[in-house]
């Protein structure tokens, strides 16, 4: 506990050095592990903060066990909010604008900070899934009989990738960009290219 609360005043002291003030009131601790965290309270000298299951950073929810279920119901409960919202005027607008829409209020979410949905559970993945396969419906008007179709010949024809390949995609990218000297230092830093013998043949 000394060494986070030798952090925090740190975080302190750099945010009041750049003319920044810390909200204690949104500070925040987790403790990561599979078993609900045994510190009731962590104390920091002026200010007492109570341990959370959950934590938001850059709008981002991690869990005490990072299996990313609390981010992903978040999502889920924001898109199919905005999907319910969209077929009410869904009459009224082209084909065009139907994908405009899906891109700002849909697949936005799904997109976001998809990188940390490396090792996420085939269980989530399917949720995102069945966002994605609903907002196609509405773009083609898949309903009635129409919705017991097949969404992947739609998919391909919005050139929509399914989620898994979305998550497989963004990480690539990222290390495409990271060998290539494209991005950040502190990303860079991360990423080492392992050398490989070549075994001679005779």
């Amino acid at each position: 506990m000394t060494a986070v609360k030798s952090c925090f005043m740190e975080v302190r002291k750099w945010m009041t050095v750049n003319f920044l003030k810390l909200n204690e009131d949104k500070t925040e601790f987790i403790e990561i592990g599979p078993y609900v965290s045994l510190i009731t309270t962590l104390d920091l000298g002026d200010i007492t903060i109570t341990p959370v299951d959950k934590a938001k950073n850059l709008c981002f929810l991690f869990d005490h066990q990072l299996n990313l279920d609390a981010q992903i119901n978040a999502v889920s409960q924001v898109c199919y909010l905005n999907q319910r919202n969209l077929t009410r005027i869904g009459s009224k607008l082209s084909q065009d604008l139907k994908v405009q829409l899906v891109h700002s209020t849909i697949l936005s979410f799904i997109d976001y900070c998809n990188s940390v949905y490396g090792k996420l559970s085939e269980k989530n993945v399917h949720k995102l899934q069945k966002i994605q396969n609903n907002a196609v419906r509405f773009i083609y008007g898949l309903y009635g009989e129409k919705r017991r179709e097949s969404v992947m010949p739609y998919l391909k024809k919005l050139h929509f990738l399914p989620v898994k390949f979305r998550i497989k995609f963004k990480i690539s990218l990222l290390v495409f960009k990271c060998i290539n000297n494209l991005a950040p230092n502190y990303l860079k830093d991360l990423v080492f290219l392992r050398e490989t013998r070549r075994r001679s043949s005779r």
